[in-house]
């Protein structure tokens, strides 16, 4: 009989999570072992992290969740690699989605796509990962979708006290004019990442 590897699949599992992380309960539905067993293999987990002092990340729980953490004694490299001009440059999709985002917040990811015509499930990583945009709440309607806005961080790059002093939308829209104002509002933006 082959033995499963638990603590391996329960690390994917909250691997694949990121910040949402995850219950004993889900991790016990998905796995289809009990409770009692899914919390054994969390806590062996985390007992392995712990134990090893050359791991980079560890296992957390908070609120009632589960989720992959880096340790706090490598905060200052982090940051260097948070701060570092480059790896804080946007694509321009990411400076796509956070127009939209900008203009149409709060707005979800589905129709964030519908107006770009493309996934966008990077860029929104991207952002939200540079802290320019966050999760504002749900959307109705089945699924309850994240609505997704901008922050604090945002108006402060841009010079803004309020997402009002964002430049107004023209009434006629061609393909050039759009392309053209983009490419000002965020030739800003662009330059305070590279400097």
């Amino acid at each position: 009989m082959e033995l499963i590897n638990w603590k391996g699949i329960v690390e994917s599992l909250l691997f694949a999570a990121g910040d949402e992380g995850l219950t004993i309960k889900q991790i016990s539905q998905v796995l289809e072992i009990d409770e009692i067993l899914a919390d054994q293999v969390l806590q062996e987990l985390i007992d392995e992290y712990n134990g090893n002092k050359n791991r980079g990340i560890t296992l957390v729980q908070l609120a009632g969740t589960f989720q992959l953490a880096t340790k706090k004694e490598h905060a200052v490299y982090l940051k260097k690699l948070v701060e570092s001009p480059h790896t804080t440059a946007l694509s321009q999709a990411a400076l796509e989605t956070l127009a939209i985002i900008a203009y149409k917040q709060p707005i979800t990811r589905i129709e964030i796509e519908e107006i770009r015509g493309v996934k966008t499930e990077r860029p929104l990583h991207t952002l939200t990962s540079k802290a320019l945009i966050k999760e504002v709440g749900r959307a109705e309607g089945a699924g309850r979708a994240y609505l997704y806005g901008t922050t604090k961080e945002f108006l402060d790059y841009f010079g803004l006290k309020s997402i009002e002093e964002l430049p107004p939308l023209p009434e006629k829209v061609d393909d050039e004019y759009v392309q053209e104002e983009a490419d000002l509002f965020f030739e800003r933006f662009e330059s305070k990442f590279e400097a």
